[in-house]
């Protein structure tokens, strides 16, 4: 008989193995899983974790490691304070689009007048669009106790109707003959997030990523906030005792995680994307949740997991276009890196015992 047994404290070990055993087994997972779609397991397998890097195009992949893993990872550091301190925002999609509609919004706004303050005033724009999105749930939760979960995931839907609207409405383009979609801010050199150096796929977002790794790592460690959100994660009724408020905590966290996905989605329609539309919105910020988890919520920990990801959308792309695999059976195998992480993530709690039945 096997049963598990609570450790006394948590293993350091198994806390660093966890995420390395669960991508392990999701690759033999995915591979079977592609062997049942009729394609070779080791070739698909290969064709998402070695062609972006070392296959015959990969210089021009490598760059889009930093387009897809700058969002990524400035989602994933606010959702993980959030999650440290026990607050759920699981809604960070919604907030990305509302920052994408109010810092494009803003551009749209001054078009076609060019200005140098203006890509930093819709960097303010998104930034405020997401941490106002994010207050819905957080007020709710502070004043009549309602679930942050559900209430922040039913306005990613609130959010998508919004961005169907304005792609029809307010923000369609003039001069797109009838197309939904705005203009392209790519066309619009004031309002652009372009490249910092040419063919790196270095632009601001993935600088504030950086910054937000470096910032978040400088709270957690050498600030008494992040012994307070460490403190009501690990042990609420400790915190509130040290004299930490969970109302205001609560709104800091959701305040901080909703203004990062707001500014993601800024940095996204004003650079890749280039521009507001129906499917403007690519799941970063669910895909963040597993980013967020597979890092064990620890900045650097989330930077690597956020290139890891990064790599299975660039790889999973190619693995569509080569193999024609499709596009959903990508998405489970990302989704089965959460599922094996929060399976193995067990052993760091607890231990397996085997016994004897009679024993038990």
């Amino acid at each position: 008989m096997v049963r598990l047994e609570r450790r006394a404290k948590p293993s350091a070990l198994w806390a660093v193995l966890a995420p390395l055993v669960a991508v392990l087994i999701t690759m033999c997972a995915g591979g079977i899983l592609f062997a049942v779609l009729g394609k070779d397991p080791f070739e698909a397998i290969a064709t998402i974790f070695w062609e972006p890097l070392f296959g015959e195009f990969a210089e021009f992949y490598r760059p889009q490691l930093l387009v897809k893993g700058g969002p990524l990872v400035l989602i994933a550091i606010g959702l993980s304070l959030g999650f440290r301190a026990g607050v759920w925002n699981i809604g960070a999609e919604g907030q990305y689009i509302v920052g994408a509609l109010c810092g494009a919004g803003v551009a749209l706004a001054a078009y076609p007048a060019e200005h140098a303050l203006l890509f930093p005033a819709m960097i303010l724009a998104g930034l405020a669009g997401g941490w106002a999105w994010a207050m819905i749930p957080a007020l709710l939760k502070w004043r009549f106790g309602a679930s942050e979960i559900l209430v922040s995931l039913m306005l990613v839907y609130v959010a998508e109707r919004l961005l169907k609207a304005m792609s029809l409405g307010v923000m369609k383009n003039p001069d797109g003959m009838g197309f939904p979609g705005s203009r392209n801010l790519q066309d619009y050199p004031s309002a652009h997030n372009a490249e910092i150096f040419a063919d790196t796929g270095l632009h601001w977002g993935v600088v504030a990523a950086l910054i937000a790794v470096i910032a978040s790592y400088v709270l957690l460690s050498r600030h008494v906030l992040g012994f307070h959100i460490r403190l009501s994660g690990q042990a609420p009724r400790a915190a509130r005792f040290a004299g930490v408020s969970p109302g205001r905590l609560m709104l800091f966290c959701m305040g901080v995680s909703g203004a990062l996905a707001g500014a993601a989605g800024l940095f996204e329609v004003a650079g890749p994307a280039g521009q507001i539309g129906i499917s403007f919105n690519a799941g970063y910020g669910f895909t963040a949740i597993i980013v967020a988890f597979l890092g064990r919520l620890h900045p650097v920990g989330i930077a690597l997991a956020g290139a890891l990801m990064a790599l299975t959308y660039i790889g999973g792309e190619i693995a569509q276009g080569d193999l024609g695999l499709p596009a959903a059976a990508i998405q489970l195998f990302q989704g089965m890196l959460l599922f094996f992480l929060l399976a193995v993530d067990v052993l760091t709690h607890f231990r397996l015992q085997f016994a004897r039945k009679g024993t038990m």
